[in-house]
């Protein structure tokens, strides 16, 4: 193929997003494809639970539903999908769709790659260590699956497949894919495949890219209507991100720098199965009202390893919250959340039973997420949290009882909405290992329609391409005006937007005007940044520097709690940590902040 440009939609950021997304898409004129990202590493495990109830299930059941109402209306409009809604078993999920298409009278072809799952290769794999903690692999998995690369998705289509049904890939794959296909890129084309990479990247998360999330939530439109992203990439791998018309959000240097962020480590070393990402000169410029460029991206050769996820069942977990209301209602609370525990754990220890493994007292309204920054002390209605581990289902039982039971026997003002009691559930952990890709590729396969299709010859990385670390600290040797400063929030200077990386978290700010970064560079060093979080203790915080948007991604190791499902937080995936960095005061000169 050569086509000049692609426009791609993304339909979907994660299983359960909206249903407004595909048709609004749909309604696009000169749209190619959608895309959706359905698999988080949690619903992995969701999933190999699904299967092994039903070896028919296993996949995103709602996908399908979410086909069938609208499949006449796909094969009009000639646009492609790719999906990676096939969990843990995506020839199933391909079957499904099929019937679906079939009883529909329509004529569409379904791809589907499978190879990812390697939980069947746990024997040859457990000596495997951990990717970031080196702990050696628990024995007894749920779920274990490679993060594939683009290439069997552009084999696919390659092959004229309409629909593309993959299980685990990485979240970029599926714009990479009907990029390779339609541009003809070369898999060595490293730049390229940056690039594609990026506007996968970007759009992988639904309405993050169009205002959802947005710092400046005030100046983005109709969320009821909020427009899905479009990207429409250049055969160089240049794109522009725009949305349909008429619908609700924001597009604009913002909304697009703050997802570029969103969850990434290094910039220098992005690091997926096809290419090694190098962001930190990207740029992003609004070229029209509505319409933003990112052009930039760069590469070097991959790893020869995939990142391969597990997941395991460590126990269970459960938590629980009451509203409690009037004066001094965050101190009430606290007394209620002490007394609560200390009397179940006295009740297991009385039973002969194993302490808890781990226990959490939040009161939500009180801002326990500040920690000792905290300014609402005074707050007179709150929400106490109560959150447990343990190797035993009944004791988190207890736990609930107990809890209730405060509603007579404690603080005034303890109420709540009522109904089912929470439930206790698998504690779930999340496990990662670098699998070597030879042996994955061996198990990788194409169909269409149930023809095996041939993959692509990839060339083994050379170790003069390996990618390296950014130092992430630039020559800023340039003296800083120290006159006539004054202090202001940040949220004044900078744009910002956090997220989770297994049991660590990132940060990215965005400086709303170049001149402002050195300042923001200058205040925000690394260690203030770890005081500011230290209430939950990260292992480490490291900075690094992406002058292209002029912004700067913070990481803080080991400060989730467990990360995902695995943490007993209000907030386990650090989606408010932007939030509370956005609050510090930076030094700055007042002529420039008035400028």
């Amino acid at each position: 193929m050569s086509h000049r440009m692609i426009s791609i939609g993304g339909a979907s950021g994660f299983w359960g997003d909206s249903s407004i997304a595909l048709p609004q898409l749909l309604e696009h004129d000169g749209l190619d494809y959608i895309s959706f990202d359905y698999l988080a590493e949690v619903t992995m495990s969701i999933l190999a639970r699904a299967r092994a109830k039903d070896p028919s299930l296993g996949y995103a059941t709602d996908f399908v539903s979410l086909m069938e109402r609208h499949l006449p209306r796909i094969a009009e409009r000639g646009v492609k999908l790719i999906a990676n809604a096939g969990g843990v078993n995506p020839v199933a999920c391909a079957d499904a769709l099929r019937t679906k298409i079939a009883a529909a009278g329509l004529n569409l072809r379904v791809g589907v790659v499978t190879g990812d799952d390697l939980i069947a290769m746990q024997p040859e794999l457990q000596t495997c260590r951990e990717m970031f903690s080196g702990a050696a692999m628990p024995s007894r998995l749920m779920s274990l699956n490679a993060y594939l690369g683009a290439a069997p998705i552009a084999a696919a289509l390659g092959a004229g497949a309409d629909i593309v049904i993959t299980g685990r890939c990485v979240d970029a794959a599926t714009v990479l894919g009907a990029c390779i296909h339609e541009f003809g890129w070369s898999l060595s084309d490293f730049d390229r495949l940056s690039g594609g990479s990026l506007a996968g990247h970007i759009i992988e998360c639904g309405a993050q890219a169009t205002g959802g999330l947005f710092t400046d939530w005030e100046d983005v439109g109709d969320w009821a209507n909020i427009g899905y992203p479009i990207a429409v990439i250049d055969a160089d791998g240049a794109f522009d991100v725009i949305k349909p018309q008429g619908t609700g959000g924001l597009i604009s240097r913002g909304t697009v720098s703050e997802q570029l962020v969103y969850e990434i480590g290094d910039p220098a070393a992005y690091l997926l199965p096809d290419v090694s990402c190098d962001w930190r000169s990207v740029e992003i410029e609004e070229t029209a009202n509505g319409r933003v460029r990112v052009t930039g991206a760069s590469g070097r050769a991959p790893t020869e390893t995939y990142k391969a996820s597990a997941t395991w069942q460590d126990g269970y977990r459960v938590g629980a919250t009451w509203t409690i209301i009037g004066e001094a209602a965050a101190d009430k609370a606290a007394k209620v959340g002490e007394a609560v525990v200390s009397r179940v754990s006295s009740l297991l220890s009385q039973a002969g039973s194993a302490p808890f493994s781990e226990t959490s007292i939040e009161i939500i309204g009180a801002e326990s997420s500040y920690g000792a920054n905290s300014q609402a002390r005074g707050a007179r209605e709150v929400v106490l949290k109560i959150a447990a581990k343990h190797a035993d289902p009944k004791a988190l039982d207890l736990l609930v009882r107990e809890f209730t039971s405060a509603g007579t026997s404690m603080a005034p003002g303890f109420t709540g909405m009522g109904g089912n009691r929470p439930k206790v559930m698998p504690l779930v952990r999340l496990f990662s290992i670098a699998a070597e890709k030879s042996t994955v590729d061996a198990q990788v396969r194409v169909e269409v329609d149930g023809q095996a299709v041939a993959l692509p010859d990839v060339a083994k990385p050379s170790c003069a391409d390996a990618p390296t670390n950014g130092d992430g600290e630039p020559d800023v040797s340039a003296p800083l005006d120290a006159t006539n400063l004054t202090k202001v929030p940040l949220i004044q200077l900078a744009w910002g937007r956090s997220g989770d990386k297994g049991n660590h978290a990132n940060i990215g700010i965005i400086a709303r005007r170049p001149e402002f970064l050195p300042y923001i560079r200058h205040a925000l060093q690394p260690d203030v940044v770890g005081d500011l979080f230290k209430h939950y203790a990260p292992a480490e915080v490291r900075r690094f520097d992406l002058p292209g948007i002029h912004g700067l991604n913070f990481m803080l190791y080991d400060v989730l709690g467990g990360g995902g499902i695995a943490s007993l937080r209000n907030d386990p995936q650090g989606k408010g940590y932007a939030q509370i960095l956005l609050g510090t005061e930076i030094a700055i000169p007042a002529d420039l902040v008035r400028s």
